[in-house]
């Protein structure tokens, strides 16, 4: 079971990543919950959503300390990188993000995900390059995996950003 926290501003497309992610689990057969925040995260507030991905069933949508965060902004990035399961993984976007935890139980990783997105012309794209990151150091799906999903669940309306997303997935994935 792999339990992922992503937060980060409003308007980043948190809710948007966290769904490809449960969605594509749902596609590979996994069992997922997705649980978005909703309110005043949608006017630039923090916004986060937790995904569960697991061979078993799950008993509750609820993580107190999850495996994973996914953090796109500073506000975010303190308020749950102290609730990371030991063992756990943190992935920042060191475009937003200056600092770091100093915790020696978990590993840390750091991708400028927002400067990226503006230099390839895909300002909106930063989430979809953190998840590029996301499955290079999980390995929870291959780029394949979530790029079909992708393909199956964004609406025929968003259809001409699909090659945009693949390309920042790739960006993601293939960052050092």
């Amino acid at each position: 079971m792999k339990s992922i926290i992503l937060a980060g501003f409003g308007g980043q497309g948190i809710l948007f990543a966290g769904r490809q992610l449960a969605l594509t689990g749902m596609y590979l057969g996994k069992n997922v919950t997705w649980m978005p925040s909703y309110g005043a995260e949608s006017r630039g507030g923090t916004s986060n959503c937790t995904v569960i991905i697991s061979d078993e069933e799950i008993g509750s949508p609820i993580v107190a300390n999850p495996d994973i965060l996914f953090a796109m902004s500073a506000p975010a990035y303190k308020k749950f990188a102290p609730r990371i399961a030991p063992g756990g993984i943190i992935i920042n976007d060191s475009s937003m993000i200056n600092e770091k935890c100093g915790r020696e139980d978990i590993s840390e990783y750091y991708i400028p995900a927002t400067a990226l997105a503006y230099d390839n012309n895909m300002q909106m794209a930063a989430n979809v390059i953190m998840l590029g990151k996301l499955l290079k150091i999980t390995g929870v799906f291959t780029p394949e995996e979530l790029v079909d999903s992708m393909c199956k669940s964004i609406p025929e309306a968003r259809k001409d950003l699909l090659e945009q997303n693949i390309k920042a997935l790739d960006i993601g994935f293939g960052h050092e």
